[in-house]
């Protein structure tokens, strides 16, 4: 009895509660740090429409390079998509049954309808370009483009693929807020606004619901749609660079040697033959080519994409210039606009005004001299000295400020 031992509970000292102590914040930072990611990721989506500017060069540039393209090939528009291509209307109803494709210049075989689609494409495209009345002109451009791209797929040199795709993702986007007619409609209808203020609208609860529920999605769409081109853009440098590397030809530095060679690709022989003497220049450019394509994904998120998206320009222009591409090279240096952030464009009226000053090209309007527009409107002279005496010295100051303050904002807002 006396050597028995009472049981003693089991000690606490022995249960590993350090390490789950230990464990705990770290899986708690980890978890907090995981929803501060996917709160920023949604405020970024649903906030504010991104890239506006961007979104608006490529509006610009594709509707100007679509534009230019049809009036280039006006005077051979009825062998490439006309009734006397040699890819018929029969050949290409057989194409899209395989494909799935469709155009509505083989709706009718007749000469008359296909010069009026063709004026209606013209049309289309400019309309596109200058922005008037962005969402049914995006559509449009996209129906056009798709038509006169399926009507003759194998007719054209290639460059109009990138744009067909581009044409598609900008119906997504809202890209007529910024550089077009919409956006200066809306700016002059804003003006008035102000100028005779009316009482707004009362609106329901349910009213202000749609509203704003319309105001996200069409921010979410224009973000998705920004971010799509992106990385469709992406997906074309890296997948030509990876391609590249697979043949001996451009490992070796001899691709461009081949590429000048070849007569299709000559539009001035001359030029080809003398860049083609420098065997190291056409080396380096091709070593250059492909780590540019495949490194092109992977420096966009730091300071380093600027002096590589200098280099893509340069390469496409000489790819316009010494192969003849000049359809496929603009439409490279347009896609390549969707990396440049909106304060590059924002600042350039503001380089272009302070260029014009320096040359003498352009010089402010009198009546816009500066200075003159912090001055608060005058009355009568009877008035404003009644004014002036009814006024103290602190609320003269006041109305000085809120009117220096208003020609600040409004000179923003121009420009």
């Amino acid at each position: 009895m006396g050597s028995e031992q009472i049981p003693q509970p089991p000690s606490t000292a022995a249960t590993p509660h350090r390490p789950a102590t230990q464990e705990t914040p770290v899986a708690g930072t980890a978890h907090r740090w995981l929803l501060d990611r996917i709160g920023a990721l949604w405020a970024l989506l649903t906030d504010r429409p991104v890239s506006l500017y961007a979104a608006s060069v490529l509006r610009i540039g594709y509707g100007l390079l679509y534009l230019v393209f049809l009036l280039r090939e006006f005077p051979h528009r009825d062998e490439i998509w006309g009734p006397g291509s040699p890819w018929t209307p029969a050949l290409a109803q057989q194409l899209f049954d395989q494909t799935g494709w469709n155009s509505f210049l083989i709706l009718y075989d007749s000469r008359a309808y296909f010069e009026l689609c063709y004026v209606l494409a013209l049309v289309t495209s400019a309309l596109f370009m200058l922005g008037w009345r962005t969402r049914a002109m995006s559509v449009l451009f996209a129906v056009v483009v798709t038509s006169f791209h399926a009507r003759s797929i194998f007719m054209t040199d290639g460059g109009d693929n990138l744009i067909l795709l581009m044409a598609l993702y900008l119906v997504l986007t809202a890209c007529g807020r910024r550089w077009s007619l919409d956006s200066r409609r809306n700016r002059l209808k804003t003006a008035r606004a102000c100028d005779a203020p009316e009482p707004e609208p009362v609106r329901s609860f349910s009213a202000q619901q749609l509203h704003c529920a319309r105001t996200t999605l069409t921010t979410v769409v224009h973000n998705c749609g920004i971010l799509v081109i992106a990385a469709q853009v992406c997906f074309l440098y890296g997948s030509a660079g990876l391609y590249k590397i697979q043949g001996p030809t451009w490992g070796g530095g001899t691709a461009l040697h081949y590429a000048l060679s070849l007569e299709l690709f000559q539009p001035w022989p001359a030029l080809s033959h003398l860049v083609d003497e420098y065997p190291m220049v056409i080396a380096i450019a091709s070593y250059v080519t492909v780590l540019l394509q495949v490194a092109f994904p992977f420096v966009l998120f730091g300071r380093l994409k600027y002096p590589v998206l200098t280099v893509l320009l340069g390469m496409h222009i000489g790819i316009a210039v010494l192969l003849g591409l000049p359809l496929f090279s603009g439409a490279m240096i347009i896609a390549d606009a969707v990396f440049l952030p909106d304060r590059f464009y924002a600042i350039l009226p503001h380089l272009w005004r302070r260029a014009a000053r320096r040359t003498g090209m352009w010089r402010p309007a009198p009546g816009r001299a500066a200075g003159s527009a912090s001055v608060p409107p005058q009355g009568r002279p009877s008035q404003s000295s009644s004014k002036h005496r009814a006024t103290p010295a602190g609320q003269q100051g006041t109305a000085l400020a809120t009117g220096l303050a208003s020609s600040i904002l409004g000179t923003q807002k121009r420009d």
